[in-house]
């Protein structure tokens, strides 16, 4: 699939794909594209930030290489190493051979690093021509950065700004034609300035009660409309208290697949204590929601309903 040529065709790519964005991230993924940039989005978890990646990759056909990032992520497990046991497998099979004069030993140390010997990880990886059955340049997604730490961060500002990884060893290697990339945080701690700077950035709140709506009937479409109503304004009464970690969309998602699963047609008290676990995954949490809180927000939920079915 070509690149999307408006913010109204990159909301029809999202879609299409039941990705429902608002229109400022709309505006975001579409200038990325349009202008070649890194896409940097922040938010809570669950708020769909890593969906945007797999939902591009698979809208514009291109492969999804993602980077997971965790606390000590070095070169090596992101962007490349050395295959250590084959060169020196190399060295052995020289010394064998008796290849010990001078300019044998220098052909043989500048054949120990060239590509034969290297191996690719995903920033690497995402900056080489794509590889069939693609034929566009794939999607990088870096996935909570804030994971990661200073010093890692320092070394993608190559990648985000010049799509290019300098191997001191060998050469650098750049991108013919840029990746779409991706970087998400859920901001545990703040990325430096710098990264920000090479890249869009957009903060991904959560939804209005009228989009989260729209996204689980995309999501759950087999439940009724009636249960998926109480379900988003069960969710958003939720986000309004001093809870320690607010559901998310995906929280949303995977307890309207669960009540589904139970049968459900209303929310009622009981089948709201027995399935919190799906929504609040703190036990704090779920002590101070379970019993008369619950009970008063399905409350709550049933006289909005008949009040708006009597006018």
């Amino acid at each position: 699939m070509t690149t999307p040529t408006s913010i109204d065709a990159t909301e029809q790519l999202l879609a299409s794909r039941d990705y429902v964005a608002d229109r400022q991230l709309a505006t975001a993924v579409f200038l990325a594209l349009k202008l070649q940039r890194p896409l940097f989005l922040e938010g809570e978890p669950g708020t769909g930030k890593t969906e945007i990646a797999k939902v591009l990759a698979a809208g514009l056909g291109a492969e999804l290489i993602r980077l997971q990032c965790y606390e000590g992520l070095d070169i090596g497990a992101a962007a490349y190493e050395w295959n250590h046991a084959r060169q020196i497998m190399e060295i052995r099979l020289a010394e064998a051979a008796h290849e010990t004069a001078a300019g044998a030993r220098e052909q043989l140390a500048a054949g120990l690093f060239s590509e034969r010997f290297l191996i690719e990880r995903p920033l690497l990886r995402a900056l080489r021509p794509p590889t069939l059955p693609y034929r566009v340049p794939p999607v990088l997604l870096i996935d909570e950065l804030d994971r990661t730490d200073e010093p890692f961060e320092a070394y993608l500002l190559e990648v985000l700004s010049d799509f290019q990884i300098t191997i001191p060893e060998w050469k650098t290697v750049k991108a013919d034609t840029p990746p779409v990339v991706i970087l998400t945080s859920n901001r545990t701690r703040e990325i430096h300035d710098a990264v920000k700077r090479r890249c869009i950035y957009h903060w991904v709140d959560y939804p209005s009660a009228a989009r989260e709506f729209e996204i689980v009937r995309r999501k759950v479409p087999q439940a009724q409309a009636a249960l998926s109503r109480q379900i988003v304004v069960f969710v958003q009464e939720l986000r309004t208290m001093d809870l320690y970690k607010l559901p998310g969309v995906a929280e949303t998602i995977e307890w309207s697949r669960a009540l589904l699963a139970l049968d459900a047609v209303a929310l009622d008290p009981e089948t709201v204590n027995n399935t919190l676990g799906m929504l609040l995954k703190y036990q704090d949490d779920i002590a101070r929601v379970q019993g008369s809180e619950a009970a008063r927000i399905v409350e709550k939920i049933r006289s909005e309903v008949a009040a708006s079915s009597a006018g």
